[in-house]
Parts: C-alpha cells; structure tokens; sequence
C-alpha cells in the first residue's frame, strides 16, 4: 500500500465560503477585475530554512544562551518576533505568506529528546517543539529536509501530522506507485483591493542525496528524482491551475555540486540550475547549504528572465523576504517584479508567546542533558583540533574502535586491525576534569551519524588520507603559520576532514593536495597497498558523504542502529571514568620538509 493514505499531489487553501486567504481570512470566490485604483499590488513572502531544531536562543552543548563570533542569535522565538514586525510593515498578515525550505527535525537537543528520548510517536506521545512553535506563529508551507528522514519515515509522519501547514516534497517519491510520498505544492491566496486574490503556488522540492544519507530509513520505500526533473513536471502544472506567481521552496543549494559525486545521477545543490532550466517560476527559497545569499538573480534559458533566489541563514540568524509586485492584465495577476533580502534575528527580543508556549519543554531537555554520567580524569578540548591530534577526537575514536572490535570478535574478520575515522565537529566541544554530563558527551558529536565497518585495503587508506588532507591550505616550508588561516581548504568544513586512528602518519602541507601523506605506517611498520583493515565509520561517510574515496563502494562487515553518540554515552555510563592516558596518542601530525608545524 502506499507510504501514507493522506499522501496526495498537492493542497488548495479553500473553504465552502470562499477562498482562503493567507492569514486564514475568507474572501468571496467570486473574481471582478480591479478598479483603476488597484490594478497593481504588492505582496510579500517570508521564509526561512535549516532551523534544525532551534527554537530559543540556547545552546544545549554550553548550557548558556547562544552566542557565535559574528554576534548572531537563532531560533524560532526571534524568528517569531522579526516575522510579526514584518507582517505589519508589509500590510498585515493577510497580505504576506511564510514558508520554510526544510530540515527542521534534526540538530539540537530538544529536538533529538522529543525524537528519541520522549518521542512524539509514543501513544500518548507530545507534540513535538518545532510543530507547536511554527503552528503558533503561523507557517503556511515548508519544503522537507533531507534531516526530516534521520529519525525514519513513522516519527516524520507523526511530524507531519501535528503541523497544521503541509510538507511539501514534489521529488519525494512513493517507491510503489512513483507518486508524491507527501503533497508536491500548497495553492496559497493573496487578496488585493477589489480585485481577484492573488493566486500564490508553492512548490517544495527536496535533496536527492536522502537515498544515500538516510538509506536505512528509506530504501525500497521512497525515491528521490532530481529537483530539475520534478520541477519541470509541475510548474506548467500549476500555471494551468491558474498560478499567478510560482514560490519554489528547495532544501538544495545554488552550486550545482555534490558532497557525494557521482554517488547518484542527481545534483544536491541544485537551486540554481532548476531557475536557469524551468520556465515559469518566479522565486526559489534556497536552503541546505547553510549559507546567506541575500538575493541572487539567475536567468532563465528559455524566457530570458530573471529567477530571484535567496537563502536566510540557518538556525533562524536570518529571514528571507520576498517582495513581489503584480499588476493585472487581460484577466489576470502578471508579476511585473520580485526582489528579496534577509532580515536579522539579532535585532530582536524572543517573542515571550513561544518561550511561554515550550518553557516546559525547554526545562525538561536542560535538566536531561544536564545529568552526570560519569568523570574525566583531566579537561579535554576541541579547540585545535581541527589542526592537532587531540585527545577528545582520539576518545571518539578508541570508543568506536572498541566497539566494532567487540562485534567482529569471534567472525571472519577478527583478526584484522580495526582503524577508526572521526571529525571535530565542534571547536568548542569540551570535556571537563571531574563531573562529565550527557551536554558534554553530546558536543563532542553533535551529529545523529550510526556506526558502521568497512573493508579497505593499504592503497585506499592512503588515497581516503590524502583526500582528507585536501582541508589544509597548502603553507610552504618557512612562511608564517596562521592556525585561524590553515584549515578548510576550497570551503571544506570542519566535519570532512577525518582523522584515522589506528595507524600514524604526516601530512606535508607544503605539498600539494594529493600528494601529502607521508611516512603512513602500521604497527611501526609500512603500510603495504595489499594490506586488509576493517575501518570503523559513521554512516555518513560510509554512505558517500563528503565524497571520500572507496568508503562507499567497500565491503560492510557490520552496521549498528544505535548513534555514535549515545555510544560514546553509554560507554562513559558503563566504564565511569574518562582516562586519557587509555587512548590519548598522536597519530598524525603536520609536517614540512619532515619537520612538525606544531609542538605538542
């Protein structure tokens, strides 16, 4: 049977009375053409994108209020406050429409305690956090993320049917009947002076990279076509509906790249390239890439106009807004002009609405991740990481490490060493000298990534490094060292550069990328290209993330469904202590001309 008995194509906002207006007023169906006073009207779109989970301005990982380099606040509290001031500088909420580009559900704290630890999809379950807060503030659409799979299809569907505004996924596919999974569009209304409402589609596309990233949860029972495709099917669609403007709401970037490669036939950011291919849209909300784009112009190939893009940041730092000017010709709205810009939470106080409406829920996942679990010996940092071997990288590691060596023991593959990779994630992950809490386990890996092993031979391990290495700006033999200036490389984040443990070796950042792995051995001894290990990998990695050479291909000997994180939990649980002098080693180094960058 098909994934959900409410899955249909997309949704009209209408009631017996008449057409529903944005805001949820009622106008009379009936369309006169405008006066000569009203032949022109200005509406406006709000969106924003990436809110992964945040609803006040809190970090769950400090335990304090948020606070970043660049002075910026999140969530969905400010979010609520900035939409409220906008609504009424642009004519009230009757005239403006709010819409969301995806991944909502994964991220923070309080969104993985309502997915995992008092989940909505329990009999008697709650609502979730993100539902109740965008609900009050009034979301009339929001495109899925391809974070809205991490926790499988049942709890997103549970998501799904709390919110009262639809999830749009045009390019998520029911595996059966190759039919939209959830509604492909939402038909919106806007009401201008004495004249017929503004017919507002919106339609959500996806990332194809679910099918890889979110396998488990997805495989055999959705598909994920490109956003291009899907589009191209649809737009025609609703302007025969009789859409006078066409919103594209896609949880893809502007780059036309993919982390993955050529993993699938589909591009992950492809925002840009569904403007410059599909006559007839009007705007695209970008989101997944967590950049600002505050407004981008892309020509379309076949009209010669220009598709106006925009990405708020994420977290709800940012709001994108979308004025849009129509005038009405020969019967209907025609957009004469769009422009876009982000607003800033940052200028704002909490909307005391929302903190009131999840003050409970707030205090309840403060007071969980607050429980002590076990102790640490002495203070680990994350703060160099990204250019030293750490300790509390080398933990994540050993902790992995343990864990696949324990379920090989006894199989085929026991006898092989196991090597581990892991990332920082965090800078500002920490964990304390004495009393450990779940928050500080948990900002180590603020990631919801399983725990897999792979096979791999000496020559793919040396090629998976060398490619890792890529992050490190190349800095010739005597010229000055900025640590704040030597990592992420062509915009490589933090989290795809691993660290292998298991084996040592330098990475020569004199040398250019490709070319900077040296002296790798095992055991003291040189790893040999037909040398067989089993590595110890997050689900992400293994299942093409990052585009990391071999891992995807290689042969899995085992997988677990339990996140990497609640097992780095459970051990701290079970053994009490945290020790580094048990895993604590430098396993990789920077080097130039055979000489370390840094001393330890």
């Amino acid at each position: 049977m098909p994934l959900n008995r409410r899955t249909f194509l997309g949704t009209t906002a209408a009631t017996s009375a008449g057409v529903v207006l944005a805001g949820g007023a009622a106008a009379p169906s009936a369309a006169a053409a405008p006066g000569h006073g009203a032949k022109r009207h200005t509406f406006s779109v709000l969106g924003t994108t990436d809110l992964h989970g945040h609803v006040f301005n809190w970090d769950y990982f400090t335990d304090a209020e948020f606070a970043d380099a660049d002075g910026n606040d999140v969530g969905l509290a400010k979010l609520s406050t900035l939409i409220d001031e906008v609504r009424a500088e642009k004519g009230g909420r009757r005239n403006t429409l709010l819409i969301d580009a995806g991944d909502t559900l994964q991220g923070t704290q309080l969104a993985y305690y309502y997915a995992k630890i008092d989940p909505i999809t329990a009999r008697r379950g709650p609502v979730h956090p993100m539902a109740r807060a965008m609900n009050a503030i009034g979301y009339d659409a929001a495109a899925l993320g391809n974070h809205e799979f991490n926790y499988g299809i049942p709890l997103l569907r549970k998501f799904e049917e709390q919110c009262d505004f639809p999830l749009l996924g045009a390019n998520a596919l029911d595996a059966r009947t190759e039919r939209p999974a959830f509604p492909a569009y939402h038909m919106a209304t806007v009401p201008a002076p004495r004249g017929r409402a503004v017919k507002v589609a919106i339609l959500g596309l996806t990332n194809p990279g679910i099918a890889i990233w979110d396998r488990a949860h997805v495989e055999g029972k959705m598909t994920f076509p490109s956003l291009e495709r899907q589009a191209a099917h649809y737009v025609p669609r609703l302007r025969s509906m009789g859409a006078d403007v066409v919103i594209v709401s896609a949880h893809s970037g502007t780059s036309g790249t993919s982390s993955y490669g050529d993993a699938l036939p589909h591009i992950e950011n492809a925002a840009a390239l569904v403007a410059e291919q599909v006559p007839g849209i009007d705007a695209i909300l970008v989101g997944h890439a967590h950049t600002e784009i505050a407004e981008h112009r892309v020509t379309n190939a076949e009209t010669g106009k220009d598709v106006v893009l925009s990405e708020p940041l994420f977290w709800g730092k940012r709001l994108t807004v979308f004025d849009i000017a129509v005038a009405w010709e020969r019967g209907r709205w025609v957009v004469e002009s769009v422009s876009a810009e982000v607003r800033n939470t940052n200028t704002v106080a909490e909307d005391p609405r929302i903190t009131r409406l999840l003050r409970t829920e707030h205090e309840r996942v403060v007071a969980y991740v607050n429980q002590v679990i076990g102790t640490a010996s002495e203070a680990m940092a994350a703060t160099d990481a990204a250019y030293k071997d750490e300790p509390i990288i080398d933990f994540i590691n050993f902790v992995q490490t343990e864990t696949v060596t324990a379920a090989l023991a006894g199989g085929a593959y026991a006898d092989l060493p196991v090597l581990s990779q892991a990332a920082c994630f965090s800078r500002s992950a920490a964990i304390p000298a004495g009393e450990v809490t779940i928050r500080d386990v948990a900002g180590m890996y603020v990631f919801e990534n399983t725990l897999e092993a792979r096979l791999i031979t000496g020559a793919q391990l040396r090629d998976y490094l060398e490619f890792s290495a890529r992050y490190f700006v190349r800095t010739p033999a005597g010229k000055e060292v900025d640590p704040a200036r030597l990592t992420n490389a062509e915009g490589i984040p933090d989290y795809n550069y691993d660290a292998v443990s298991g084996v040592t070796y330098d990475i020569d950042i004199a040398e250019p990328a490709g070319s900077r792995i040296t002296d790798l051995r095992f055991a003291g001894e040189p790893v040999a290209d037909d040398a067989r290990f089993v590595l110890a990998v997050n689900n992400y990695r293994a299942s093409g993330g990052g585009n990391f050479p071999h891992i995807a291909t290689a042969e899995q000997v085992w997988a677990n469904s339990d996140e990497i994180r609640n097992t780095i939990i459970s051990w701290v649980q079970e053994n009490g202590e945290i020790d580094p002098a048990r895993f604590a080693s430098v396993d990789w180094r920077l080097t130039r001309a055979g000489q370390p960058v840094f001393d330890r």
